[in-house]
């Protein structure tokens, strides 16, 4: 194991499964010369060339549809987006075509895409920049949705969405590029399925459910409840919200009696919503000492100011409230 960073692993993903199979394709907006938005791209047109890493036009409805139309037609595209909120602009070609093809087709063809965007809030890029809006493609079938929350899950979790022969939106959380984490060395090829939850740390008494910047936010909370032998928390990160690993959760909650959500994004119309009625549909209902409680993010467009921009998703401070009251 080494440490690397977030975006590091990103990369390695990128290039290691572009060695492998000539019909990858890498496209976005200066993700060549410039090496990214967030630079995660560095050095990939050096290796790659012109003609497989490709600098587009500023048309992600453009971009989102030529990578739908060369899945279709043997390629393996890789789309970046270069903020999650400009999915918005290539809702059409992801949402009605690229979801729904090899269903209309009746599974002639299929769509092996990607497509990465960074999102969420926390680096002062205001209202239009800083949207965490994965409840919009989790509720899209044909879609698969991946949000990874440390270098080792991004790397092994995007290798899988690379390989997979649907499309997948993989959501990175800009605050997480430059942290660093344990992955094997690079000869050391692994990789991590879709729809399989994490245990990030077990306990008995509280189960949390996160995924994205908010794991380690809720770890954070967790070891000081364990400091101050308040209580023995568990924090499950989902990695990927489509497909859910719905017996992940049911057994956790079975288990610790009490659970909170957690997410970063506005909390009406939230993926939190989801994860609450996959547990009280289930047989986990009967095991519960208090209501499931979600925590996710104000229902107001993110602000430029950084005071209010922290305030607007949950805190550690309103972590550990809620838990509170939970307990």
């Amino acid at each position: 194991m080494r440490d690397i960073t977030y975006a590091q692993a990103i990369n390695e993903a990128m290039s290691e499964e572009m060695r492998k199979d000539d019909s990858i394709i890498f496209l976005g907006e200066d993700i060549g010369v410039y090496g990214g938005a967030f630079g995660v791209s560095r050095g990939m047109i050096e290796e790659f060339g012109e003609e497989r890493v490709r600098d587009t036009p500023i048309s992600e409805l453009a971009i989102t549809g030529a990578a739908a139309g060369a899945a279709m037609n043997g390629l393996r595209p890789i789309v970046e987006i270069m903020f999650s909120d400009f999915m918005t602009l290539a809702m059409e070609q992801l949402v009605n075509q690229a979801a729904k093809n090899r269903f209309q087709f009746g599974g002639q063809g299929s769509v092996p895409m990607v497509l990465r965007a960074p999102g969420g809030s926390g680096t002062g890029a205001a209202e239009q920049h800083s949207q965490s809006l994965e409840a919009w493609v989790a509720h899209v079938p044909g879609l698969k949705v991946v949000i990874p929350s440390t270098p080792y899950d991004a790397k092994g979790l995007l290798k899988s969405a690379i390989r997979d022969n649907n499309p997948v939106v993989f959501l990175e959380q800009k605050l997480l590029y430059r942290v660093k984490g344990p992955v094997p060395e690079i000869e050391d090829d692994y990789s991590i399925p879709l729809g399989v939850a994490d245990v990030k740390r077990e306990g008995k008494d509280l189960t949390i459910i996160t995924y994205g910047r908010m794991v380690p936010r809720c770890l954070t909370v967790a070891e000081r409840f364990a400091e101050a032998k308040e209580a023995d928390i568990e924090v499950i990160d989902i990695r990927t919200l489509v497909p859910l690993d719905k017996k992940a959760l049911i057994d956790s909650a079975k288990k610790t009696g009490r659970v909170l959500v957690v997410h970063e994004a506005c909390q009406t119309g939230g993926f939190g919503g989801e994860i609450v009625s996959t547990i009280v549909e289930s047989d986990a209902f009967f095991y519960l000492d208090a209501p499931v409680k979600r925590l996710g993010g104000l229902d107001v467009p993110i602000p430029y100011n950084p005071q209010l921009e922290a305030q607007v998703v949950p805190t550690e401070e309103k972590i550990t409230a809620a838990l509170r009251e939970l307990l």
